[in-house]
């Protein structure tokens, strides 16, 4: 079998889509003849017949079918390859990747990406869930050209836009505790209660802690969804962010310790990047969107 070209390939893929050999020349802006003829160039050198030429409409045959659904892979990855080619022309990303911190609403953000990607399809995302330290580590490593988490504002290596805040209250399953919750909750009483707290996804976390009760026992979670349904089953308590149990709270399946000795906190959920490294022109696009939806993201999680 001889070598065949990518053009041959090209004419035989018209044909098929176009249902003849007419329609597949208008199509390629070819003429009638070197469609036919690179059609028939590359039955020649396969050593079989592609096409049921006897018809009113040409049908390919079971070879035929075969093959072309072979030859559609690479010409899917052929013209996955221009598209880069003509991104990178154009000085245009090829890839972003984007890191969710573990206090971030997800459906608001992925709604974002969602509708941002779909309309720039040649820039693949890579899309990270990362937890405590995890967003920044990605982010100084250059492992991340965005996050979704909070910062240190005063890092001049960052640049970033308030997205929204975010309160963290510590809650219990109604039953949980051994006496009764109120607002003179200390961290003391829960020292012997089992306390849900989240892994840092860093491969070397920093040595801070978030409302962690020093010595009391704990339960160690991926993501803030299992955190919740750990505490709903009465296993520990913990600090959830607001968004995520506000029917809990209302409905009564959990209960607020927050009081004058166990305020829980709140941490002002960003979009960061670095302000020390370049960015392309997708990026900036994206950046430029995420401005212009805060007060729509504010307004999703009042």
């Amino acid at each position: 079998m001889s070598a065949f070209t990518l053009h041959d390939l090209q004419c035989f893929d018209a044909v098929i889509k176009a249902g003849g050999f007419q329609a597949a020349a208008q199509v390629m802006n070819r003429s009638h003849p070197a469609v036919f003829a690179a059609v028939a160039k590359l039955e020649r050198q396969l050593g079989f017949v592609l096409l049921e030429r006897g018809g009113y409409r040409v049908q390919p045959t079971a070879a035929g079918r075969s093959f072309h659904r072979r030859a559609q892979a690479l010409l899917r990855e052929l013209e996955s390859l221009h598209a880069h080619t003509a991104q990178l022309a154009m000085g245009a990303e090829s890839d972003l990747r984007v890191v969710i911190g573990d206090m971030c609403p997800v459906p608001q953000t992925l709604r974002l990406l969602s509708g941002f990607f779909a309309q720039h399809p040649s820039t693949r995302l890579h899309l990270h869930f990362e937890a405590v330290t995890g967003p920044w580590e990605r982010l100084f490593n250059d492992e991340a050209d965005l996050i979704f988490h909070r910062v240190d504002k005063h890092d001049a290596r960052i640049e970033w836009v308030d997205l929204c805040p975010v309160s963290f209250i510590p809650v219990a399953a109604p039953g949980f505790l051994p006496f009764r919750a109120g607002r003179a909750v200390r961290p003391e009483h829960l020292r012997e209660l089992t306390q849900c707290i989240m892994r840092d996804t860093a491969q070397s976390p920093e040595s801070r802690s978030y409302f962690v009760v020093e010595g009391a026992p704990q339960c160690t979670v991926a993501d803030q969804l299992m955190k919740k349904e750990v505490i709903l089953q009465g296993m520990a308590w913990g600090h959830l962010p607001n968004f995520l149990i506000e029917q809990e709270l209302r409905d009564g399946s959990l209960i607020s310790l927050a009081g004058r000795y166990l305020p829980g906190g709140v941490q002002e959920l960003v979009a960061a990047r670095r302000h020390d490294r370049p960015h392309g022109p997708v990026a900036n696009q994206l950046w430029q969107l995420i401005r212009d939806k805060t007060t729509q993201w504010r307004s999703a999680l009042a």
